[in-house]
C-alpha cells in the first residue's frame, strides 16, 4: 500500500501518450501541420497496424528481462519525454507527415513499454493475484492515468503558447515522475510464467480481449471528435477545457465507488449499470442543439463517471485471471495493451475521412449536412457500438466476468 502513490505518478505520466494525442491530433495536425482529416486518420492506423506486431514483442522482451526493472522504466519514459517535444515544440526538418509519423512512433512506442511494464507487473505490484488487491491496485492506477489524462487533454487549452510549450512541460514532468517512482522497479527479476495463447483464450481471456476493443470505441470515436463537437457543433469554444475537466474529473471520483460496488456485486451487474448510463449520455448529446452548455455538462458528468467503472474493472479482471491461470503476464499485457489502443486507430479511420468527405473543417464555416454528420459520428453511432458491447458482455460466460471479488 506504502508505493500505491508511486503507481498512481508513474500512471499519470503515462496517461499523457493516450488518450489526450487523440483528443489533440486531429486538430493539430490540421491546424499547425496543415495536414487534411484522412491523411490524419490513415497515419494514425498506420502506427496501430505496426502496434500489432509491437506490443506482444515489447511483451516479451519485460518477462524475458533479467536486469534492474527500473531501466525499462527509464526507457519507457524517455521515449514518451523526447518524443514529445520532437512532435509539439520542434518545427518538422522534413516532410510533415514523415515527422508526424516518427514522432507518434517514437512517443507511442514508449506508451506501450510503460503500459505492459505497469499493467504486467500487477501481481507484483499489489502483492498477490487476488481479486480484491488487484482492484485495489487498478483504483490507485487508473486515478493516476485520470489525472494524467486531465493535465494533457487541457494543457494546450490552458498554455499561453499551446502546443510548443505543451511539448516542453511535459518533457520535464516525466522526467521528474520517473527520478520520484524508479524505486518503484527495485525489486529482482523472477523466472516468467510460460506464455500460452490457447491457454489463455481457454481461461476466458479471449472474452475479456474482444470487450476490451469493443467497449473502448465509443469512448475512442467521441475522444476523437470532442473538440469539433464542442467548438463546431455546439459553438462553445471556450468551454473545451473546462468540459474536458469536467468528464475526466468525474471518471476519477467515480473509480473508488465503481471499485467498491464490483467487490460486492460482481463485475457483470457493475459493467452494464456503467453501459447503460453511457448509452443514456449518448442519446442526450443527439438532442443538443448550439450553445446547450449546461446540459452537455451534466452529460460530461454522467458518461465521465460510466467511463470509471471500465477503467478500473477491466484491467483488474484481466490480471486476476491472468494470476489465476499461471499465464505470462507481459505478453498477455502485450495483446491487452493492442486490444485497447486499437479503438482509438479504428475511431480515427472510421470517423475522420467521414468527416471530410463532407467538407468538415475544423474551426470553419461549415454546412448543416456537415455538422449532421458530426452529430451522428459523435453520438449515434458510439450509442449504436456501447449497446453491441452491453450484448457482449451479456453472453459472455459468468466465470469470465464474475470472477470471485470478495
Amino acid at each position: 500500500m506504502n508505493g500505491y502513490w508511486r503507481v498512481s505518478l508513474f500512471a499519470m505520466m503515462l496517461a499523457s501518450a493516450g488518450l489526450p494525442i487523440y483528443i489533440h491530433l486531429p486538430r493539430f495536425a490540421a491546424v499547425d501541420l496543415g495536414l487534411n482529416l484522412a491523411t490524419v486518420g490513415a497515419i494514425v492506423m498506420g502506427i496501430r497496424i505496426f502496434d500489432f506486431a509491437q506490443d506482444p514483442i515489447l511483451g516479451r522482451i519485460i518477462d524475458h528481462w533479467r536486469g534492474p526493472r527500473r531501466r525499462l522504466a527509464a526507457i519507457a519514459l524517455g521515449m514518451m519525454a523526447v518524443g514529445f517535444v520532437l512532435l509539439f515544440s520542434v518545427t518538422p526538418v522534413f516532410d510533415a507527415r514523415l515527422w508526424l509519423i516518427a514522432t507518434l512512433v517514437l512517443v507511442f512506442s514508449g506508451y506501450s513499454f510503460g503500459a505492459i511494464l505497469l499493467y504486467g507487473d500487477s501481481a507484483a505490484l499489489a502483492g498477490s493475484t487476488d481479486p480484491k488487491d488487484q482492484l485495489r491496485l487498478a483504483t490507485y492506477r487508473e486515478v493516476g492515468l485520470i489525472a494524467g489524462v486531465i493535465f494533457a487533454a487541457v494543457g494546450p487549452v490552458v498554455l499561453s503558447d499551446g502546443f510548443r510549450l505543451f511539448g516542453w512541460a511535459l518533457a520535464a514532468l516525466i522526467i521528474l515522475s520517473y527520478l520520484a517512482t524508479r524505486n518503484l522497479w527495485d525489486r529482482p527479476a523472477t523466472p516468467p510464467a510460460p506464455f500460452d495463447i490457447r491457454k489463455l483464450l481457454a481461461a476466458g481471456g479471449g472474452w475479456l480481449l474482444l470487450l476490451a476493443v469493443v467497449n473502448s470505441l465509443p469512448v475512442a470515436i467521441t475522444s476523437t471528435l470532442f473538440l469539433f463537437f464542442v467548438e463546431d457543433r455546439l459553438m462553445l469554444p471556450n468551454w473545451s477545457g473546462g468540459l474536458l475537466i469536467l468528464f475526466f474529473a468525474a471518471s476519477g471520483l467515480a473509480i473508488p465507488i465503481w471499485s467498491r460496488l464490483a467487490r460486492h456485486f460482481g463485475v457483470r451487474p457493475v459493467l452494464l449499470i456503467a453501459m447503460l448510463m453511457s448509452v443514456a449520455a449518448f442519446i442526450g448529446s443527439a438532442l443538443l442543439d448550439a450553445g446547450d452548455a449546461i446540459p452537455f455538462a451534466m452529460i460530461c458528468v454522467a458518461s465521465g463517471a460510466a467511463v470509471g467503472a471500465e477503467l478500473v474493472i477491466l484491467p483488474a479482471v484481466f490480471a486476476s485471471l491472468l494470476g489465476r491461470a499461471g499465464i505470462a503476464t507481459g505478453q498477455s499485457f502485450g495483446l491487452w495493451s493492442f486490444a485497447t489502443k486499437l479503438s482509438l486507430p479504428l475511431a480515427a479511420v472510421m470517423v475522420l475521412p467521414a468527416l471530410d468527405v463532407v467538407g468538415f473543417v475544423p474551426a470553419g464555416d461549415n454546412s448543416d449536412i456537415a455538422l449532421d454528420r458530426l452529430t451522428l459520428l459523435y453520438a449515434v453511432l458510439p450509442c449504436a457500438l456501447k449497446i453491441v458491447a452491453a450484448v457482449t458482455l451479456l453472453i459472455m460466460p459468468k466465470h469470465v466476468t464474475n470472477p470471485p471479488l470478495d
